[in-house]
């Protein structure tokens, strides 16, 4: 049964198996998205994602065993930090916040954790601690990306033309607007290109041969920094929901193998 980690009374809690139950965190941030596109953009698709997955499980396991975990609504925004608005957490600061988690859950017996990425950004910091806290504590720390954006059906959302769309992109602020459409304002949208990386066969800003980019890297076609990626003119509340809908789709099989994930020689994750 998937519930809310914040509703359960302690008495509930105690009564839950936490060794089976997963504990999915859904971790957000809040950085400039554009002029189009909220700060909280990956903090409102990191709320409403759970939702989506608990739709797309329940139709194969209505007792599937999960809490979702409030959003972590500030993350690794680093490159987006000389922008209006975006708050960012230092690295060491946001991986020890993310350690004591971990080490309370595990002090209370869950055994799965799962850190559902809704910022790119805070990618590399959640794989680390995975490990580190498997280390410490003989958890199972796993991380979800919740954006299916290599999907076919969700690159056949954007425009043709549009060939940079990235952060803050036609791509998220479809998913807004499939939230809240009274919080994207497209007629002030613009996009942005990366015009230093523009031409190169290896270089980019992301890929095997990268920069960690920062946002002035992403430019206007009059070269003024604005620190998104691509077009988002052509975004749609319809387009939102067909990738939200997709990527909880994408990982409803994931989520039925961590259920039943056990280790070699441990019969106690057993489903």
């Amino acid at each position: 049964m998937i519930r809310y980690y914040r509703e359960l009374t302690r008495l509930e809690m105690e009564q839950t198996d936490r060794e089976r139950t997963i504990v999915l965190i859904p971790l957000g941030a809040l950085e400039q998205h554009g002029n189009q596109a909220p700060l909280g953009t990956d903090g409102l698709i990191a709320d409403v994602m759970p939702r989506y997955l608990k739709e797309e499980i329940e139709k194969v396991d209505p007792d599937f065993p999960m809490l979702i975990f409030p959003t972590i609504p500030v993350g690794l925004s680093m490159e987006h930090l000389n922008f209006c608005g975006s708050i960012s957490f230092k690295p060491d600061t946001y991986y020890h916040m993310l350690y004591d988690i971990g080490e309370s859950l595990a002090r209370h017996g869950f055994r799965k954790l799962a850190f559902l990425v809704c910022h790119g950004g805070n990618a590399p910091t959640a794989q680390i601690l995975s490990r580190q806290l498997r280390c410490d504590f003989g958890i199972l720390p796993f991380v979800l990306s919740c954006g299916a954006f290599g999907h076919p059906d969700v690159k056949a959302t954007v425009s043709p033309g549009n060939v940079w769309d990235f952060h803050g992109g036609e791509m998220e602020t479809s998913m807004v607007m499939a939230i809240d459409p009274s919080l994207v304002k497209l007629d002030t949208a613009e996009a942005g290109i990366p015009t230093a990386f523009v031409g190169n066969k290896s270089l980019m800003p992301y890929g095997s041969v990268a920069l960690n980019w920062m946002g002035e890297d992403w430019r206007t076609a009059d070269g003024r920094p604005i620190g998104i990626g691509g077009d988002p003119s052509g975004a749609t509340a319809e387009k939102g929901e067909i990738i939200l809908r997709t990527s909880a789709r994408e990982l409803v099989q994931g989520l039925l193998e961590i259920r039943d994930f056990k280790l070699s020689g441990d019969d106690s994750s057993v489903k």
